[in-house]
């Protein structure tokens, strides 16, 4: 097995304490650089639940930008339009593994992430991402290789499992659109501190938000100041430092 990420072994050796145990982390990682291309930047779209945002799919077509999409196994099931479209521009679009019913990567009973409730035990994790990924592969024809667990934090404990599954895990470093509660100009802001090398979040399950209006502006502005968009197959990403969280299980609203 692969030596495990830095993060990791802080979470493990961190001393231990009241409440220890539930430490999570955000994973942060970028796009490592190339010397023929240092303005390559990643655009990551979760697909958690709801509907199919066709107006920013549209969007990234007629303007030729790739994304890699990160769907559960519900919005596969609810969104077969949806599922067609990405299909159809498998040149732009790849599809990895959010899930089967988007649970976080936390291990415990009543364990929660910004008020969702995680795996209460690892056998409930390994089936979360393993029928996640048997849904991307039977949807699409493709396995997937990467995983980004609901809200996007883990413990230490589903890290180790997602590694053992053979996933590796997608972070980011530019959360656009905050779970798509974000209005239109905060989304705008966001991406213009956009930087070489960075993963952009946002995602395209909410067409009733003002994901696709903020996203065209900043997308088509990222564009003009030369950055290249590459999808996570693409690409090698490197581990950034990352935010170790204490107490995210009393955290609501992601």
């Amino acid at each position: 097995m692969k030596p495990l990420p830095f993060i990791i072994l802080a979470m493990t050796l961190a001393p231990l304490s009241a409440g220890a145990a539930q430490h999570t982390v955000e994973i942060h990682d970028q796009v490592v650089s190339q010397p023929e291309s240092n303005k390559r930047i990643a655009l990551t779209l979760d697909a958690c639940d709801g509907k199919f945002d066709d107006d920013l799919i549209n969007f990234l077509i007629r303007n030729r930008i790739p994304a890699t999409i990160f769907a559960t196994k519900k919005w596969l099931d609810r969104n077969a339009h949806g599922v067609a479209v990405i299909k159809a521009h498998a040149d732009l679009f790849a599809v990895e593994n959010h899930g089967e019913k988007h649970i976080p990567a936390v291990i415990g009973a009543g364990r929660k992430v910004y008020g969702i409730l995680g795996a209460p035990d690892v056998i409930h994790l390994r089936r979360e991402v393993v029928e996640g990924a048997r849904a991307i592969e039977e949807a699409t024809g493709v396995a997937p290789h990467w995983y980004r667990g609901a809200t996007g934090e883990y413990d230490s404990q589903s890290i180790r499992e997602i590694d053992r599954l053979g996933y590796k895990i997608a972070g980011f470093t530019v959360n656009a659109d905050n779970g798509a509660t974000s209005k239109k100009i905060t989304i705008e802001k966001r991406l213009g501190r956009v930087k070489a090398s960075d993963v952009i979040i946002a995602h395209m399950n909410k067409p009733a938000s003002d994901t696709a209006e903020g996203l065209a502006v900043g997308l088509a502005d990222l564009l003009k100041a030369g950055f290249v968009f590459v999808r996570l197959d693409q690409v090698e990403l490197k581990e950034m430092p990352a935010k170790i969280n204490k107490k995210s299980q009393e955290r609501d609203g992601h």
